[in-house]
């Protein structure tokens, strides 16, 4: 989008419009104290659309693009092979520039999208229900707790320590100002889960259990067992995938005893995009469609006998009374969940298996590579496309100068938890169908050298 400046013509027939003299009357009621006199510091006033473009390219040149460097990182944003026929399909008009379907029926496109998307997330996570997606992972996963309270009218959530910590930060924040109870911990750099810690934490107050599937660290738990201890003590599970390309290869989590999936939609179809738009999956079991947040898109038929889609359920702030709201979500990552639904499309079920094989496969030809440089300990003893390492060194200095070397060699557990020093050599590394054998062998001579 380009940016033409008003002339002064232009600003003199607005002033005149509304009845200001000058600039300096349209804002007399500002106090001259808060009036910004030179400029801001450091920025010139003004500067030619050239050399704005000039100097923000400049800057862009500083950042390692994910595509030119071997890349390695992942905690909820990966790296996936997008492929050029999504991109081409959400930039048609009628999707690129369509919004939130207020007046639902003229928008059939939209809401047939909508619906198929749907379908897609419920298949995938197990479950029988799914909404029209929501903003990210991390709102989506508080969105759950918040519907379980409502279900269970209690307010306490236990958090497995193997959450992503950016999730756990996002619900803290949203439980100040609801009185939510959040039983939080961060993990050990040990094969083993917390899922006995979770079973036994469990009582009559509990409105769930959040589990991250796999987890912080890449490891896999088994959801069967904590689902049962919970629904003995009438609270609910809720599970969270933020690496939905795993679900090709492991059990869903609804058919695990899952009551509520949610998660990252990011791997399939979206970009990483220095951090977002993402799109958030959320889906439940059918008898608590009502408590569901967001929205719903349904399946009908008209007068005349056509098939025809409608917003079956709206249950946010927008379409009813906010006292009655299911959430505040006022809308939904449409685009995104486009993408998302056109690449699933493009996949298919053997598709998105295969793609899964593949980064299962690359996964473990890094891991046992890496796992034998001297002083590295591989963490995990299962793993879909991520894994811990332990490092003989503190690990941020070490991705720090593995960036030095071109390398992108994954996600230090000291930065995602700076006040654990237990945990300040640990390092995460992702690998997707991108990396390939030269990738790998770039990250394993750049971490033997960090590591001497």
């Amino acid at each position: 989008m380009r940016y033409l400046p008003l002339s002064d013509a232009d600003r003199s027939e607005m002033l005149g419009a509304i009845g200001a003299g000058s600039i300096d009357e349209l804002f007399r009621d500002v106090p001259e104290a808060a009036r910004l006199k030179d400029g801001v510091q450091g920025l010139p006033n003004h500067a030619s659309e050239l050399s704005v473009e000039r100097q923000l390219t400049a800057l862009s040149r500083k950042n390692l693009v994910a595509g030119e460097a071997p890349f390695f990182l992942g905690c909820g944003a990966y790296r996936h092979h997008v492929p050029a026929s999504a991109d081409h399909i959400i930039q048609r008009g009628e999707f690129l520039t369509s919004y939130t379907p207020y007046q639902p029926e003229i928008a059939q496109g939209t809401l047939q999208v909508l619906f198929e998307f749907q379908t897609q997330v419920a298949r995938l996570y197990g479950c029988e229900v799914a909404n029209a997606s929501m903003y990210d992972g991390s709102t989506a996963c508080w969105e759950a707790i918040g519907m379980a309270r409502r279900i269970t009218r209690r307010k306490k959530a236990i958090i497995g320590s193997g959450l992503h910590p950016h999730y756990v930060s996002v619900c803290k924040t949203m439980a100040k100002f609801t009185g939510d109870t959040l039983e939080t911990a961060a993990p050990e750099l040990t094969a083993e889960t917390d899922a006995e810690r979770l079973i036994g934490a469990i009582d009559g107050e509990t409105s769930c259990v959040v589990v991250q599937y796999p987890d912080i660290l890449g490891r896999i738990a088994d959801l069967a067992p904590i689902a049962e201890a919970a629904h003995a003590a009438g609270a609910l599970l809720v599970a969270v995938v933020t690496e939905p390309v795993a679900l090709g290869l492991i059990k869903a989590p609804g058919e695990m005893g899952a009551d509520i999936v949610v998660g990252e939609g990011q791997s399939i179809g979206v970009g990483l995009q220095f951090g977002g738009p993402y799109v958030g999956l959320f889906a439940t079991r059918e008898k608590y469609v009502r408590q569901m947040p967001g929205r719903l898109a349904g399946e009908t038929v008209d007068a005349e006998g056509k098939r025809g889609f409608v917003l079956t359920l709206s249950t946010r702030e927008q379409h009813i009374r906010r006292e009655k709201a299911t959430s505040n979500i006022c809308t939904n990552s449409g685009l995104c969940a486009l993408a998302f639904s056109i690449h699933m499309t493009l996949l298919g079920e053997k598709g998105l298996t295969g793609l899964a094989k593949l980064n299962h496969a690359r996964a473990c030809k890094a891991a046992d590579r890496l796992a034998v440089i001297p002083g590295v300990r591989l963490v995990n003893i299962n793993f879909f496309n991520e894994f811990t390492l332990e490092l003989p060194v503190e690990a941020r200095p070490a991705v720090h100068a593995m960036v030095e070397k071109g390398v992108l060699g994954g996600v230090s557990l000291g930065r995602l938890y700076p006040g654990e020093a237990r945990l300040a050599n640990g390092l995460i590394v992702a690998v997707t169908e991108t990396a390939s054998d030269e990738d790998i062998g770039a990250l394993e001579a750049a971490l033997k050298e960090v590591c001497q």
